[in-house]
């Protein structure tokens, strides 16, 4: 049950850093270079190790 809910929150926490990410490294490419693109590596990245860290320390929180 305990992995269930980690993989959710996983999923649910990629997705959105995923889109927040890319949407900011899209607005500030447009701002700062004047060209519309996204860093697909540091959107990924990012989602990857707040998808893991978040849940981790929900488990974390809870066991206390």
């Amino acid at each position: 049950m305990k992995l269930l809910n980690f993989l959710r929150d996983f999923i649910i926490i990629f997705v959105i850093v995923f889109v927040v990410s890319a949407v900011v490294s899209f607005v500030y490419s447009s701002i700062a270079y004047g060209t519309g693109s996204v860093d697909w590596e540091s959107a990924i990245r990012f989602s990857i190790i707040f998808g893991i860290i978040l849940p981790v320390l929900k488990l974390i929180e809870n066991r206390r």
